[in-house]
């Protein structure tokens, strides 16, 4: 966009914001519902649990009881208040067999300790893999635009790719991948993709904290219980049998016995020039059951019709799901409750529409969409994005709420990744009346952007942004938000331990909820159509709709 053009766009938001004057939001209620929906009754809200029915059921009163209509499939020309998710779910089922092999002498792997393999989602009931020889292919990356394959054409039918988790110009920060920012190159599930489009046998992604941006217990919580996905017409095509991290330490010691240097190496798979390398005398093995059976999820959907324009929608979303039930911590505590993540996006809905059902109606329908089996994939809004109940088209934008901050108010608010379009510069304009400020994404190469729901509308081209609680509290500063923000990631973000807090005031997120009712309600309000910056990669996909929106 020129100045101009944005110097235009800007005044027009910032008189348009006025027209909306935003509630005031209860911070008890917000604690109240977190509380609930995070307790251990809900069971980690696991998608198809007790805890989905637990939680779908309590979502469908809290909307009945503020007054939306069911905005969700059609049954016998009436909506429903849920949208049928049909997943793909497979389990381990006992122990796995692991263990690797180094010059004839076999080594026993410890699931969760050494390694984390995931279920398959190939569809396999069982896996059976002996002596699979390893093979590393640096970051596991194919990308022509870029004149980048770290392939080379080496056979990987019945081997495992050993590959390194993110961009390989994460460590040097200049490149062709964006440098510190993530791509999609980066994040585990494109290793996964491209390894089977390799014809690999497995693929062992190398875990390391920094360019991982989680430690190893979110790694091994993540990955050894019941595994989903959508379902697909040939899974085998995006998904290798085996489907597994390792620890860093280990993968230097499988690299030492081969006679390698494991950060010699990496250094090289920072280059074009990188080639495959085997690791000579080592082989992979692994034996398990799995119990693999397609079930149904349910995203939940409430609506709120226009006054003028009906067929145009404004969604706020955020998933309801969690990990469930699954390994004990260190306490013995196996429910993994999701408080934050993402009992607080949750409840931020349940209080906008209740706003919203309170104020006079708008002109375009407004559509609270909570989504189920984020936490395995993104499914829940993939499903959604892929079979939308409303046109993608005609959807003027999507406000993602994901892992809101509980305590007090902040100075500032910042968005996952750092994408270009209106719908931001819009959120920065609006937040000024309150007197906030934006800050980037402060650590873009952990992938945000790809990490939360929205980005299952963004690549449609629908505009997308999740909001992020700020980190510059009014209490405490910079130092106080940073200290929280670390001390959630290392020792709560998808462990047991994230539960709700009775200190938490829950008043930064109240403040926040006016920001967005009003970015949302002046939308709604509007006949504007936010989008994409000129040189957005997702540009050209809402471009392809334009003729919906005349």
């Amino acid at each position: 966009m020129k100045r101009l053009a944005l110097s235009v766009l800007a005044l027009s938001i910032a008189s348009a914001v006025m027209a909306i004057d935003a509630p005031t939001f209860d911070p008890h209620r917000l604690s109240t519902d977190v509380k609930t929906l995070s307790s251990d009754a809900f069971e980690g809200r696991g998608p198809a649990t007790a805890g989905e029915t637990k939680t779908i059921d309590y979502l469908i009163a809290q909307y009945k009881a503020a007054g939306l209509q069911p905005g969700g499939d059609l049954k016998n020309g009436k909506r429903a208040w849920t949208q049928a998710v049909p997943l793909l779910r497979a389990e381990i089922t006992g122990t796995p067999s692991l263990s690797v092999k180094l010059d004839g002498k076999s080594q026993t792997l410890t699931q969760g300790e050494q390694i984390a393999v995931r279920a398959p989602m190939d569809g396999s009931k069982s896996v059976s893999i002996a002596d699979a020889p390893l093979v590393f292919v640096g970051y596991g990356v194919k990308a022509p635009e870029r004149n980048w394959d770290d392939f080379k054409g080496v056979d990987l039918h019945g081997k495992i790719a050993v590959v390194l988790i993110n961009d390989p110009d994460f460590e040097t920060g200049v490149g062709d991948f964006g440098g510190k920012a993530m791509t999609y190159y980066g994040r585990w599930t494109y290793k996964y993709e491209e390894a089977a489009r390799q014809g690999a046998a497995g693929v062992l992604i190398v875990h390391e904290t920094e360019p991982a941006s989680y430690g190893w217990n979110t790694v091994k919580n993540s990955n050894t219980n019941a595994m989903f996905d959508i379902v697909r017409d040939k899974p085998s095509s995006v998904h290798p049998q085996v489907e597994a991290w390792i620890q860093r330490d280990f993968a230097v010691d499988l690299f030492k016995h081969a006679g390698l240097d494991f950060e010699a190496l990496k250094k090289q798979a920072q280059t074009r020039e990188f080639k495959p390398i085997v690791l000579k005398g080592e082989t992979f093995s692994a034996n398990y059951k799995v119990d693999s059976k397609v079930i149904t999820s349910h995203n939940v959907v409430g609506r709120i019709d226009g006054s003028k324009r009906p067929d145009e929608t404004v969604i706020y979303s955020a998933h309801w799901d969690h990990l469930g039930v699954g390994a004990p911590d260190a306490k013995g505590d196996r429910i993994y409750n999701g408080a934050v993540d993402n009992g607080t996006g949750t409840a931020a809905l349940i209080e906008l529409a209740r706003a919203f059902k309170k104020a006079p109606k708008p002109e375009r329908s407004i559509v609270f969409l909570n989504v189920t089996a984020e936490e395995k994939g993104l499914l829940g809004s993939e499903y959604y994005a892929a079979n939308p109940l409303y046109p993608l088209g005609k959807t003027v934008g999507v406000i993602n709420l994901d892992a809101l901050d509980p305590h007090g108010p902040a100075r500032n608010f910042t968005i996952s990744g750092s994408a270009k379009l209106d719908l931001l510069d819009e959120l920065i304009a609006t937040a000024k009346k309150w007197d906030l400020v934006y800050s980037p994404d402060p650590k873009p190469e952990a992938g945000h952007f790809f990490r939360s729901d929205h980005f299952s509308f963004a690549k449609r081209g629908v505009p997308a942004i999740s909001f992020g609680s700020g980190n510059d509290w009014v209490d405490g500063g910079l130092a106080a938000g940073k200290k929280a923000e670390d001390e959630y990631t290392d020792k709560h973000y998808h462990q047991p331990s994230d539960e709700w807090e009775a200190g938490w005031s829950f008043t930064g997120m109240a403040r926040d909820l006016q920001i967005l009712y009003t970015l949302g309600g002046d939308l709604a309000n509007s006949d504007r159509w936010p989008d994409w910056s000129k040189d957005s990669e997702f540009r050209a996909a809402r471009d392809a709709s334009a003729s919906e929106r005349k």
